[in-house]
């Protein structure tokens, strides 16, 4: 990079900012939302959307909360006046939702932009002009005079043609480029605005503060919002909201801090779609807050099915570490991190936990609509013992024994390494059933039955090498004389027989499993499983299994 001497810093900092923003350590209350993805979202795209796609992802963000939407530019196209007039003439706008247009400062746009809104309940006009210096010297060559008259003559023009045909609608006025404007400078022009409207108590303007391209570090649009609210004419009939823009990658910081300098309002898009970088991802904005314990009044519970709703209309993909909504947002592949979470999670159910806390995990994926067995324990070469435990616990039923975690953890994480992939649930567990369940070769059990004397004997029936044989043995119990009898007529040598069982329920078939450990000559425990209608026959199973997967070996 030889040519960072070529870039100045275009913004213009507050002369001693009073920071009061510095004291507040978090949000405590929800901005007003407003939803710009039907118009700048929308031009955004590549193909725009079609009016029924509009329509359908109107219905999405009324299902989720938004009071406030922005409809789009009625003047600027047909598609964009014939929504709005659907929306009206088929009375899809519910009675508590506003719906916001954009309009030039020019007379035949603004009386086409009030003949789209004729019969519509509640809405937000919004005007807008560029106030930047940049805006000022390069593109309209006009003095802060000639802005400030362009400003004040839009906001006349909106009023009498308002009065004209009998329409009292809200008002919005943004001085685009804000962060590219002198802070003064855009006070003035905001407060010449405002003394045109007039705006009181209940009917408030609001004053947009647009990142219309981010120039500087959060902290500085933090001081320029707060000044511009502590120095607002009429502000307890003002609206200060907030549009970010992600150029330097700081919108979802910038909205944050806006907030904490006294902004009311928001203005994004679902997952940050809009011009350039996009606009604010007032899901991740959002869902901050819900992490922090703000309820948002934004419903994103059912994050997977917002995420294809919006991927069918606008033709965008969401990344899949997009925050709380990718694919793999909740996902753990490490080792640690699964074994952290799986413990986590016992931790809360032990303990009957109220709160949210567990490691790697800021918020329950549960309440975005994921589930923790497919979304979060995630299974590779990077996976460890706690996670695949974990899995083949909660979603197959197998409560493995502590000891044997690793060892299927080590089976599991082989194959994947080998094939170079994730593997699924469903893999996993094949990977446990032909590694560890009813193994019988090279020793296949055929048969056995027990007799009872001063202690248990066992006859058993077992082809090996392709011979039959029966060996008989004694034990103190069944599972000794079983063990007996491969160790004295057999000719397997182990010791250190470690044995758990539990009822496994798949479906609509209760069977029992059991886990039986040997350790061979060499030191090396190994592991088998049984699965069976009877436990007695799952344990010779799971005996078996261990024998002969270590003759394997």
């Amino acid at each position: 990079m030889v040519n960072a001497s070529r870039y100045t810093r275009q913004f213009f900092p507050v002369k001693n900012p009073t920071r009061k923003w510095l004291d507040k350590t978090y949000i405590e209350k929800p901005p007003i939302w407003c939803s710009v993805d039907l118009r700048d979202g929308n031009q955004s795209l590549i193909v725009p959307m079609s009016l029924e796609q509009k329509l359908d992802f109107f219905k999405l963000l009324v299902q989720l909360g938004f009071k406030e939407i922005e409809v789009g530019f009625p003047a600027a196209s047909e598609t964009e006046y014939t929504f709005l007039r659907t929306l009206i003439e088929n009375d899809m706008i519910p009675d508590d939702v506003t719906v916001q247009v954009l309009t030039q400062s020019r007379e035949h746009i603004i009386r086409k932009t009030f003949e789209a809104l004729k019969g519509c309940k509640n809405a937000i006009v919004h005007l807008y002009n560029s106030t930047s210096l940049a805006q000022r010297e390069q593109v309209f060559k006009k003095s802060k005079e000639e802005i400030l008259k362009i400003a004040v003559d839009g906001a006349i023009l909106f009023e009498n043609i308002a009065k004209e045909m009998g329409i009292n609608y809200r008002y919005e006025y943004s001085p685009e480029s804000f962060t590219g404007t002198e802070p003064e400078y855009a006070l003035e022009v905001c407060n010449a605005v405002l003394d045109v409207w007039k705006p009181t108590p209940d009917r408030k303007a609001i004053i947009n503060l647009p990142v219309t391209v981010e120039l500087s570090s959060p902290h500085v649009y933090a001081d320029q919002v707060e000044y511009m609210c502590d120095n607002l004419k009429y502000r307890d009939s003002v609206v200060v909201s907030l549009h970010p823009h992600n150029d330097r990658g700081c919108a979802v910081a910038d909205s944050e801090l806006g907030i904490l300098a006294g902004a009311d309002r928001i203005e994004g898009t679902l997952f940050g779609n809009g011009e350039r970088t996009g606009n604010v991802d007032i899901v991740t904005l959002a869902m901050n807050m819900y992490a922090q314990g703000i309820d948002p009044q934004l419903d994103f519970s059912n994050m997977p099915n917002i995420v294809s709703v919006y991927e069918r209309n606008t033709g965008m993909t969401v990344y899949d570490r997009q925050p709380y909504a990718g694919k793999l947002v909740f996902a753990a592949f490490s080792g640690s991190h699964q074994d952290a979470i799986a413990k986590g999670m016992q931790y809360r159910t032990d303990n009957n936990c109220d709160t949210w806390t567990v490691p790697y995990l800021p918020i329950d994926p549960g309440d975005v609509g994921r589930q923790y067995e497919t979304d979060v324990i995630r299974i590779n070469s990077q996976s460890g013992k706690g996670g695949i435990g974990y899995l083949l616990e909660h979603q197959f039923g197998y409560d493995l024994p502590k000891k044997m975690r690793e060892d299927v953890g080590y089976t599991v994480k082989s194959i994947s390494d080998h094939t170079h992939a994730e593997l699924s649930p469903d893999e996993v567990l094949k990977a446990f059933t032909d590694n560890y369940i009813n193994i019988n070769t090279p020793i296949k059990l055929i048969d056995y039955h027990f007799f009872r004397s001063e202690n248990i004997k066992v006859m058993l029936t077992v082809e090996m090498n392709g011979e039959i044989k029966e060996v008989i043995a004694n034990g103190n119990g069944r599972l000794d004389a079983v063990s007996n009898a491969v160790r004295d007529s057999l000719g397997v040598s182990f010791s250190e027989l470690t044995y758990e069982e539990h009822a496994l329920t798949i479906g609509s078939s209760s069977q029992a499993i059991s886990y039986v450990g040997i350790t061979l000559d060499n030191g090396k425990l190994v592991w088998g499983a049984g699965v069976n209608d009877d436990i007695i026959a799952a344990s010779i199973n799971a005996l078996f299994s261990a024998i002969n997967r270590g003759l394997q070996a």
